[in-house]
C-alpha cells in the first residue's frame, strides 16, 4: 500500500494548488461554502491527476526503464505491478469524473479535458518540440479554470496569462535540466529532447520570465484590480516574484536543479520562505490589511 501510495505521486499534489488562486483573489478566501468547494476541487483534481500519473507510467514503461530516476519508481521498479495499477486508475478516474460533475458541472468537463489532453500529451504530443511545453501551459490553465469556475470568479486575465507563462517558464527549464543532467543518453528515453539544445531553451526562457513579470506587473495597475481591491499595492508583491524567478534560475543553472519543479519548490527553504511572505503580502493587500 505505500508503495501504491507513492505511485501517486502525492509530492505532485502541490500543483494542484494553483485551483485555490481564483479562491484568494477572487476575495473568497472566508467566503463558505465557496472556500469549501474550492478544497473539495482541489481534493478531486488531485485524484484526477495521480490517476493520470499511474496511466503514464504503464504506457511509458518501456520507455522509463531506460531512465535513471524514474526506473525507481514503484510501477517501473515493479514494486506495484501494472495490474493493480490500471485499477487504482481506473477507479481514481471514475471516482474523479463523479465527484466533479456532482460538484459543479463545468468543472466536471474540465477535467474530462484534463483526462483527453493528459491521453493525448501521452501518446502523441509529447514528442513535438514546442508543442510539449505548451500542452504543460494548459494542464496549469485548466486547474486554474477548475478553481475559477468551481469559486464562481471571474479571473483577470492578466493573472491567466501570468499562470501559464509560468507553466511555461517551468517547463522549460525542465527540459534543459534534462539536456545538462542526460544529454544524448536521454535521447532514447524522450524523443522530442533531441530537438532541443540549451542556447534555444534558454532564448525561451528569457522570452517568458520577462513575460511573467510583465504580465504580473499589468495585473497590479490594471483598473479593474485598482478598483476592486481599492489601491495598488499589489505592487508591492513584485520584488518577490523577481526573486522567485531568479532563485529558481540559481537553483537551475548553479545547483544543477529544475528536472522536477515539485522537488525544488519542497526543497528549498529559501524558495519557500519566498513564496509565503508573497502570499502574505498579496492576501493582506486584497483583504485589507494594508
Amino acid at each position: 500500500m505505500r508503495d501504491l501510495f507513492l505511485a501517486l505521486r502525492p509530492s505532485h499534489w502541490i500543483k494542484n494548488l494553483f485551483i485555490l488562486l481564483p479562491l484568494v483573489f477572487g476575495k473568497k478566501l472566508f467566503v463558505s461554502p465557496e472556500n469549501l468547494h474550492v478544497i473539495l476541487a482541489f481534493l478531486i483534481f488531485s485524484m484526477a491527476a495521480s490517476s493520470g500519473y499511474l496511466l503514464n507510467d504503464i504506457i511509458d514503461y518501456p520507455l522509463d526503464k531506460k531512465h535513471r530516476l524514474k526506473r525507481l519508481r514503484p510501477i517501473i521498479s515493479g514494486k506495484v505491478s501494472i495490474k493493480n495499477a490500471f485499477i487504482t486508475a481506473c477507479a481514481l478516474a471514475i471516482l474523479s469524473l463523479l465527484f466533479s460533475f456532482l460538484l459543479n458541472i463545468y468543472f466536471g468537463w474540465l477535467i474530462v479535458a484534463y483526462f483527453l489532453l493528459n491521453l493525448i500529451y501521452t501518446k502523441m504530443l509529447k514528442d513535438l518540440v514546442i508543442i510539449d511545453i505548451f500542452c504543460i501551459g494548459a494542464f496549469f490553465l485548466l486547474r486554474i479554470m477548475s478553481g475559477s469556475v468551481v469559486a464562481g470568479v471571474v479571473l483577470s486575465h492578466w493573472i491567466i496569462f501570468m499562470t501559464v507563462f509560468l507553466a511555461l517558464f517551468l517547463g522549460f527549464n525542465k527540459r534543459r535540466q534534462e539536456l545538462a543532467i542526460f544529454d544524448e543518453k536521454l535521447f532514447a528515453h524522450r524523443n522530442v529532447l533531441s530537438k532541443y539544445n540549451t542556447y534555444f531553451i534558454d532564448q525561451m526562457i528569457s522570452i517568458v520570465t520577462s513575460s511573467i513579470v510583465i504580465f504580473y506587473m499589468l495585473y497590479t495597475v490594471d483598473s479593474r484590480t485598482i478598483k476592486e481591491f481599492g489601491n495598488n499595492h499589489l505592487l508591492l508583491g513584485v520584488p518577490f516574484v523577481y526573486y522567485g524567478i531568479f532563485r529558481y534560475l540559481y537553483l537551475v543553472h548553479k545547483e544543477n536543479k529544475g528536472d522536477d519543479p515539485t522537488n525544488v519548490l519542497l526543497s528549498d527553504i529559501p524558495m519557500q520562505i519566498n513564496l509565503i511572505l508573497w502570499l502574505a503580502v498579496c492576501i493582506c493587500v486584497i483583504y485589507g490589511a494594508f
